[in-house]
Protein backbone atom coordinates (compact mmCIF):
# COMPACT_ATOMS: atom_id res chain seq x y z
CA UNK A 1 0.00 0.00 0.00
CA UNK A 2 1.23 3.75 -1.11
CA UNK A 3 0.32 6.41 1.14
CA UNK A 4 0.90 10.53 0.56
CA UNK A 5 0.51 13.06 3.48
CA UNK A 6 0.34 16.38 3.08
CA UNK A 7 -1.34 19.24 5.65
CA UNK A 8 -2.34 22.86 5.74
CA UNK A 9 -3.52 25.00 8.52
CA UNK A 10 -5.93 27.96 9.35
CA UNK A 11 -6.75 30.54 12.22
CA UNK A 12 -10.11 30.27 13.51
CA UNK A 13 -12.40 31.20 16.51
CA UNK A 14 -15.13 29.27 17.72
CA UNK A 15 -17.31 27.61 20.97
CA UNK A 16 -18.91 24.67 22.12
CA UNK A 17 -22.74 25.68 22.49
CA UNK A 18 -23.53 23.55 25.84
CA UNK A 19 -20.16 22.06 26.92
CA UNK A 20 -19.92 22.62 30.28
CA UNK A 21 -15.93 24.22 31.03
CA UNK A 22 -13.71 26.82 29.46
CA UNK A 23 -14.59 25.59 25.60
CA UNK A 24 -18.29 27.34 26.31
CA UNK A 25 -16.21 30.58 25.78
CA UNK A 26 -15.00 31.89 22.83
CA UNK A 27 -12.12 30.64 21.41
CA UNK A 28 -9.35 30.48 18.47
CA UNK A 29 -7.20 27.62 17.70
CA UNK A 30 -4.51 27.82 14.96
CA UNK A 31 -6.33 24.19 13.16
CA UNK A 32 -3.72 22.09 11.76
CA UNK A 33 -5.73 19.71 9.05
CA UNK A 34 -3.63 16.65 7.83
CA UNK A 35 -4.95 14.67 4.90
CA UNK A 36 -3.40 11.17 4.37
CA UNK A 37 -4.14 9.26 1.11
CA UNK A 38 -3.71 5.28 -0.09
CA UNK A 39 -3.63 3.40 -3.08
CA UNK A 40 -2.39 -0.02 -3.71
CA UNK A 41 -0.29 0.92 -7.30
CA UNK A 42 0.84 3.83 -8.35
CA UNK A 43 -0.26 5.47 -11.93
CA UNK A 44 1.46 3.87 -15.07
CA UNK A 45 1.20 6.18 -17.90
CA UNK A 46 1.37 10.16 -18.46
CA UNK A 47 2.94 13.02 -16.19
CA UNK A 48 1.83 11.50 -13.34
CA UNK A 49 3.50 7.88 -13.95
CA UNK A 50 5.27 6.93 -10.97
CA UNK A 51 2.73 8.84 -8.27
CA UNK A 52 -0.35 8.31 -6.34
CA UNK A 53 -1.53 12.06 -7.66
CA UNK A 54 0.22 15.14 -8.02
CA UNK A 55 1.24 16.63 -4.77
CA UNK A 56 -0.40 20.14 -6.33
CA UNK A 57 -3.43 18.65 -7.11
CA UNK A 58 -3.57 17.51 -2.68
CA UNK A 59 -2.41 21.01 -1.98
CA UNK A 60 -4.37 23.06 -4.09
CA UNK A 61 -7.64 21.07 -2.12
CA UNK A 62 -6.85 21.74 1.46
CA UNK A 63 -5.63 25.17 0.60
CA UNK A 64 -9.12 26.16 -0.77
CA UNK A 65 -10.86 24.12 2.03
CA UNK A 66 -8.81 25.57 5.03
CA UNK A 67 -8.66 28.77 3.49
CA UNK A 68 -13.04 29.21 3.58
CA UNK A 69 -12.19 28.64 7.35
CA UNK A 70 -8.93 30.86 7.96
CA UNK A 71 -9.71 34.17 10.04
CA UNK A 72 -13.49 33.32 10.23
CA UNK A 73 -15.73 32.71 13.49
CA UNK A 74 -16.83 29.01 13.25
CA UNK A 75 -20.20 28.25 14.87
CA UNK A 76 -22.89 25.29 14.57
CA UNK A 77 -25.97 26.30 13.21
CA UNK A 78 -29.01 27.25 15.54
CA UNK A 79 -26.81 28.21 19.06
CA UNK A 80 -26.47 31.90 18.66
CA UNK A 81 -29.24 34.34 18.79
CA UNK A 82 -30.46 36.22 15.73
CA UNK A 83 -29.36 39.26 17.46
CA UNK A 84 -26.12 37.93 18.23
CA UNK A 85 -25.79 36.90 14.52
CA UNK A 86 -26.67 40.47 13.32
CA UNK A 87 -24.80 42.10 15.46
CA UNK A 88 -21.12 40.49 14.46
CA UNK A 89 -22.62 40.39 11.06
CA UNK A 90 -23.48 44.55 10.84
CA UNK A 91 -19.65 44.30 12.32
CA UNK A 92 -18.55 42.89 9.17
CA UNK A 93 -17.16 39.61 10.98
CA UNK A 94 -16.51 36.91 8.59
CA UNK A 95 -18.88 33.69 9.91
CA UNK A 96 -18.70 30.11 9.21
CA UNK A 97 -22.42 28.47 10.37
CA UNK A 98 -21.70 24.29 10.32
CA UNK A 99 -23.80 22.10 10.87
CA UNK A 100 -22.19 20.24 13.19
CA UNK A 101 -20.59 20.79 17.01
CA UNK A 102 -17.50 22.16 15.61
CA UNK A 103 -14.48 20.01 17.47
CA UNK A 104 -11.93 18.31 16.37
CA UNK A 105 -13.50 14.80 15.99
CA UNK A 106 -16.35 16.58 14.02
CA UNK A 107 -13.96 18.59 11.71
CA UNK A 108 -12.04 15.21 11.33
CA UNK A 109 -15.08 13.51 9.57
CA UNK A 110 -16.08 16.67 7.77
CA UNK A 111 -12.77 16.83 6.14
CA UNK A 112 -12.94 13.50 5.34
CA UNK A 113 -16.13 13.66 3.14
CA UNK A 114 -14.79 17.27 0.97
CA UNK A 115 -11.90 15.57 0.22
CA UNK A 116 -12.93 12.54 -0.55
CA UNK A 117 -15.76 14.82 -2.81
CA UNK A 118 -12.57 15.84 -4.55
CA UNK A 119 -11.79 11.96 -5.36
CA UNK A 120 -8.96 11.03 -3.36
CA UNK A 121 -8.82 7.95 -1.81
CA UNK A 122 -8.72 9.17 1.68
CA UNK A 123 -7.36 6.70 4.43
CA UNK A 124 -7.55 9.06 7.30
CA UNK A 125 -7.89 12.62 7.80
CA UNK A 126 -6.18 14.47 11.33
CA UNK A 127 -7.30 17.89 13.18
CA UNK A 128 -5.10 19.64 15.40
CA UNK A 129 -6.71 21.53 17.76
CA UNK A 130 -3.58 22.21 19.96
CA UNK A 131 -0.24 21.49 18.41
CA UNK A 132 -0.32 18.27 21.41
CA UNK A 133 -4.14 17.33 20.89
CA UNK A 134 -6.25 15.75 17.58
CA UNK A 135 -8.40 13.50 16.48
CA UNK A 136 -8.53 11.60 13.57
CA UNK A 137 -11.50 9.82 11.48
CA UNK A 138 -10.95 6.99 8.97
CA UNK A 139 -13.39 5.11 7.55
CA UNK A 140 -13.38 1.18 7.78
Amino acid sequence: MYYLTSEASFDAAHFLSGYAGKCSNLHGHRWRVILKINTDSLQEEGQQRGMITDFGDIKSALKQETDYFDHTFIFEKNTLKDATIKALTDEDFLMRPVDFRPTAESFAKYFFDKFAGYGFNVDEVTVYETPNNCASYRRD
